[in-house]
C-alpha cells in the first residue's frame, strides 16, 4: 500500500470516529439507487424531490433525494429552511445528459453530495463517480472532473470542480449553524410526478407522515420559476434567481452579512437589495463602479459585473461555477433595466 493510500485510509478512519454518522467510503454502500445508478431510480426509503428555481452549477442537472428516519418528522416553517430530524440524509447527484436537447439521452454522473444531520449538526460529504458510473468514492478533498455535453449542436466541455468537504460551509452556514439551503416551503410547493401519483410535493410528504404540518394549499408560500415568463412577472423571477444563487450568503445572518447586500426573496429594503448602495470592502470586485445596482443601467451595476465574470476574486457566486449562467445573467440585466428611480 503506497503512502497516499495509507494516508487516505487513516484519514477516513479518523473521520469515522469524529462523527456519529456511519460514514462509508463507497456511495453504493448506502443503497441509495436501485440497479444502474444512471437510471436515477431511488430505493424505497429515499424520496425524490425537486425545486421550483434551482441553484445554477455549470449547467449540471441534479437528482435530489431525501431520507427521513422511520418515526421521525420534518418541522414545517413558512419562510426558513425546514428543521429536519437527526438521521436525515439529503442526497444531491450532479449529472450531465450527453445531449441537452434530449434530456433522456445517456448521462454521465459526476458527483453526489450527502448532507447528513448528525448528533452534533449537519455535515457534508462529497462523493465522486468513477468512469464506469457504477459507484462513487468519498473524496473529502474534492476534485476536478472533465465533463462534456452537446447543446444546440454545440460541443461544450469544462473542468468541473467538486468542492472539498469544508468548502460547503462557505454557503451552508447561517448564523453559526450549518444548514441545508433548498428545502423551503416556497421551493417545494410544486407538483411532482411520482409515477403512481402526480401530486404537490408537500402534500405527498404529509400523506407519507414525513412532515408535522402543512397549511392550506393557498397559504403555502411559492417562489417564482425564474424561467417561466408566462406565469411569473420579471421582478419575481429575478428575485427568485437571486434568492437561490446568492441569498444563502447575502442575508442578514449569512456569511456575506457584513456586505449589507441582502438578496433573499423577502427583502423589501431597496438599499439592502443594492439599489444605489455603495459596496463594502469589495476591492477589485467592484470593478471601479459606484453602486451594486444602478436602476435602468445594468452595465454600471456591480451586481452584473460580478455575475458576468469568471475571474476568482471578482466572480459571484465564488463557488459552484466556472461558467457564466448566460440565461440568468440576461434575466438580471432585464430586471435592472426595468427598475425605475
Amino acid at each position: 500500500m503506497n503512502s497516499f493510500k495509507i494516508f487516505k485510509y487513516y484519514f477516513l478512519l479518523l473521520i469515522s470516529f469524529c462523527f456519529s454518522f456511519d460514514l462509508k467510503q463507497n456511495l453504493s454502500e448506502y443503497k441509495i439507487y436501485k440497479g444502474d445508478p444512471r437510471n436515477l431510480i431511488p430505493n424505497d426509503n429515499f424520496i425524490v424531490y425537486d425545486l421550483i428555481t434551482p441553484l445554477f452549477t455549470d449547467y449540471a442537472f441534479k437528482n435530489r433525494l431525501i431520507y427521513i428516519p422511520e418515526g421521525k418528522k420534518i418541522e414545517y416553517h413558512d419562510r426558513d429552511v425546514f428543521d429536519f430530524p437527526e438521521g436525515t440524509i439529503i442526497v444531491k447527484t450532479f449529472y450531465y445528459p450527453h445531449n441537452f436537447n434530449d434530456i433522456n439521452s445517456a448521462i454521465d454522473l459526476v458527483e453526489t453530495r450527502l448532507l447528513v444531520h448528525e448528533e452534533k449538526g449537519w455535515k457534508a460529504y462529497p462523493y465522486i463517480w468513477n468512469d464506469l458510473d457504477n459507484d462513487a468514492v468519498l473524496s473529502v478533498a474534492g476534485g476536478i472532473i472533465p465533463v462534456s455535453w452537446k447543446s444546440n449542436n454545440k460541443e461544450n466541455s469544462i473542468d468541473y470542480v467538486v468542492p472539498n468537504m469544508y468548502q460547503c460551509k462557505g454557503c451552508h452556514v447561517k448564523g453559526t449553524k450549518f444548514k441545508p439551503i433548498g428545502p423551503t416551503a416556497r421551493q417545494l410547493n410544486k407538483q411532482y410526478d411520482y409515477g403512481d401519483v402526480y401530486e404537490n410535493q408537500l402534500l405527498y410528504w404529509y400523506k407519507k407522515d414525513l412532515i408535522n404540518f402543512i397549511p392550506e394549499p393557498l397559504e403555502i408560500p411559492k417562489i417564482a420559476d425564474w424561467d417561466d415568463s408566462n406565469n411569473f412577472i420579471l421582478e419575481k423571477r429575478a428575485r427568485a434567481w437571486l434568492d437561490i444563487n446568492c441569498a444563502h450568503c447575502h442575508n442578514s445572518n449569512g456569511p456575506a452579512r457584513t456586505s449589507g447586500l441582502f438578496l433573499d426573496y423577502y427583502e423589501n429594503n431597496p438599499k439592502a437589495l443594492g439599489i444605489y448602495k455603495t459596496p463594502v470592502a469589495a476591492g477589485r470586485g467592484a470593478g471601479n463602479l459606484k453602486y451594486d445596482i444602478v436602476p435602468g443601467d445594468p452595465d454600471n451595476s456591480i451586481l452584473v459585473y460580478r455575475l458576468e465574470s469568471i475571474v476568482p476574486g471578482i466572480m459571484m457566486p465564488e463557488l459552484g461555477r466556472s461558467l457564466v449562467h448566460e440565461e440568468g445573467l440576461e434575466l438580471i440585466r432585464e430586471w435592472i433595466l426595468s427598475i425605475k428611480e
